[in-house]
C-alpha cells in the first residue's frame, strides 16, 4: 500500500501542533535529580565468615597502623605508675602523668627509652591525660639560647609551636583536651588543644659543651614545669632537677644494652587495638577504616581461629616489616648523595607507612620546620657504613647545614643508639668550640673506630667495630633545606 506524501504532511502537522500546545507547566512536576549521599556508607556486615588469608592481609594492616598510637597508650600506661619526678635507672626522665621531668645536661649513652636521642639539648619529658584536666606549662625567658617544645598527640603528630623559631614568649600556657568547654584563666598566654586526650611534652634547651654554658642554663631548666590546671596561680613555680631521685625504670628497660624499650609487643597488640579505637578519634575519612578494624576485632571476639590468626600475624609483622623499617632508609625520602630526609614528621596526617617507619626508629621526630633530620647508612660507593673502614665527611666552606638554630653530626650504633668510646663523643656540630677547619675554610669530620693523629682529633666522632649509622639535624633550618636545595655531602671511605 502507498501513503501519499500529503498524508505524511498532515500527520507531521498534527504531531507538531501536539507538541506546541503541550502545558509548559508539565516540566516543572517531573522528578527532581536526587543529591548524592553524604552520609557514610555502611561498613562490613556483622557474622560474615573470614577467610584466614583475609584476616591475615588486614591484621598486617591494622598493625601498621596502629603500632604509634598502642605505643604511646602503653608509655602513658607505663608512666602512670611513676609516683614522682625521677631518673628511670639514673638516666631516664619519668614522672607522674601531668608532670614534666628535666634532665640537667646530654642524656647519658646507656639510654634506651626513645631510639636516635641526641647530645645538643637538655631533654625534658611529660605525658598527659588531658580528660582528667587540662596541663598548664612554663615557659621561662631563654633569652638568646636555642630552645624548642614539641608538644604532641596520641598519634604522635604536633599540636602546635612553641620555641624561638615562632617567637614564643615567657610565660604560662595550656594544653587542652578534645571536649574541654572550661574558662581560660587569666594569665594563660596561650592555649593548645590536643585532637587526643593523650598529649605529650618534650621541652629541647641548646646547650654548648662547656662548663660555663651547664651552670648558665640551671636557672632557666628549673623554671620548666607542667602541671594540672586547678594548681595554677599565676605564680613561676621552680624545681632543682638535680636533686630528684633515682627510680627503678617503670618500662623494665634494659640501660646500656640491645635496641629500643619494647613498648609495643606483638603478642598483645590486638587485645590493645579496641582501647586505641576508643581512645584516638578517627580523622575525618577515617571512619570507614575505623568500621573495618572494629569488624576484624569483633570477629575474633566470637571466633578463636580468628583471633589466633591476628596474635600470629601481629607477631610475624613485627619481626618482618616493622624490623626492616626501624632502618633510616624507609623513614623519608632521598635527598642527595644517599641520605635520606623525613618531609612531614610529627605532620603524618593519613600517611600511615611514614608514621610507624619514624615510630620505629625516631619516634618524636619535630615538625621539619622545627628540625630537618638527614639519615645515612651507606658510603658514597653504597656500602654499608662498619666501623672496619675509616670515613670521611667534608663540608664546603659556606655549605654547613644551613640553620638559625643550630645543627649536629651524630653516630649511632645499628640500634641508633649512642656506641660507646673512649672520649664519650657521640656527636659533633654547633655545641663544639675546638673544631678545626680546613686552610679553604672547610670542615671536614673523621669518622673511624681508631683515634686519628693529630689535629684532627679535634674532629674525630668515633665509630664502633660493626655497622652504624650517621644522622644530622638541623634545627631551625633555613630555606635551603626547606627547598631541598641543599643536601648533605658524601660519606667518603677513606683510602
Amino acid at each position: 500500500m502507498q501513503v501519499s506524501t500529503r498524508s505524511i504532511s498532515l500527520r507531521t502537522l498534527i504531531l507538531a501542533s501536539s507538541i506546541a500546545v503541550f502545558p509548559v507547566s508539565s516540566f516543572a512536576q517531573s522528578p527532581a535529580v536526587p543529591e548524592i549521599s553524604k552520609e557514610i556508607p555502611k561498613g562490613p556486615i556483622s557474622g560474615t565468615t573470614l577467610p584466614k588469608a583475609y584476616v591475615r592481609d588486614m591484621a598486617r594492616i591494622a598493625y601498621l597502623w596502629g603500632w604509634p598510637m598502642v605505643n604511646m597508650h602503653n608509655r602513658q600506661m607505663v608512666f602512670s605508675k611513676v609516683p614522682e619526678n625521677g631518673l628511670g635507672d639514673g638516666i631516664l626522665p619519668v614522672g607522674p602523668i601531668g608532670r614534666v621531668t628535666m634532665l640537667t645536661d646530654y642524656i647519658k649513652p646507656e639510654e634506651r627509652g626513645v631510639a636516635t636521642p641526641n647530645q645538643d639539648v637538655v631533654y625534658g619529658f611529660g605525658i598527659f591525660a588531658l580528660e582528667k584536666e587540662p596541663i598548664v606549662f612554663q615557659v621561662p625567658d631563654f633569652g638568646d639560647r636555642f630552645w624548642v617544645y614539641q608538644l604532641g598527640n596520641q598519634r604522635t603528630d604536633t599540636i602546635g609551636g612553641m620555641g624561638k623559631l615562632y617567637g614564643s614568649k615567657p610565660g604560662f600556657y595550656m594544653i587542652v583536651g578534645p571536649e574541654w568547654k572550661g574558662d581560660v584563666p587569666s594569665g594563660i598566654s596561650g592555649v593548645f588543644r590536643s585532637p587526643t586526650n593523650l598529649a605529650y611534652i618534650i621541652p629541647r634547651a641548646f646547650l654548648d659543651d662547656t662548663k660555663e654554658d651547664r651552670a648558665a642554663i640551671q636557672p632557666l631548666i628549673s623554671q620548666i614545669m607542667t602541671y594540672p590546671l586547678s594548681e595554677f596561680d599565676g605564680k613561676m613555680k621552680t624545681k632543682d632537677w638535680s636533686k630528684i631521685p633515682v627510680l627503678a625504670d617503670p618500662a623494665g628497660g634494659k640501660a646500656g644494652a640491645g635496641g629500643e624499650t619494647q613498648w609495643v609487643k606483638p603478642e598483645l597488640f590486638f587485645e590493645e587495638l579496641p582501647l586505641i579505637l576508643k581512645e584516638v578519634p578517627p580523622q575525618p575519612g577515617e571512619e570507614a577504616l575505623y568500621a573495618w578494624f572494629g569488624s576484624l576485632l569483633e570477629a575474633a571476639s566470637k571466633n578463636p581461629e580468628v583471633a589466633a590468626t591476628l596474635k600470629e600475624t601481629a607477631i610475624e609483622t613485627e619481626k618482618e616489616l616493622m624490623k626492616q623499617i626501624h632502618s633510616y632508609s624507609y623513614a623519608g625520602v632521598p635527598v642527595g648523595n644517599d641520605w635520606v630526609a623525613p618531609m612531614n614528621g610529627a605532620e603524618f596526617g593519613t600517611d600511615y607507612f611514614s608514621r610507624a617507619a619514624a615510630a620505629k626508629a625516631n619516634i618524636f621526630v619535630n615538625p621539619r620546620r622545627e628540625s630537618a633530620y638527614f639519615g645515612q647508612e651507606y658510603d658514597s660507593q653504597k656500602k654499608r657504613l662498619n666501623g672496619e673502614h675509616a670515613y670521611t665527611v667534608t663540608f664546603p666552606k659556606g655549605q654547613l647545614p644551613p640553620v638559625d638554630g643550630f645543627w649536629s653530626l651524630t653516630l649511632y650504633d645499628a640500634e641508633h643508639f649512642f656506641a660507646p668510646n673512649e672520649i664519650n663523643r657521640f656527636s659533633l656540630g654547633t655545641k663544639n668550640k675546638d673544631l678545626v677547619y680546613g686552610e679553604d675554610g672547610s670542615l671536614t669530620i673523621y669518622v673511624q673506630h681508631g683515634k686519628p693523629a693529630g689535629d684532627k682529633a679535634a674532629n674525630w666522632l668515633p665509630a664502633p667495630k660493626g655497622d652504624f649509622e650517621l644522622f644530622i639535624r638541623a634545627y631551625s633550618p633555613k630555606a635551603e633545606i626547606m627547598d631541598n636545595s641543599w643536601s648533605p655531602p658524601p660519606v667518603l671511605k677513606a683510602k
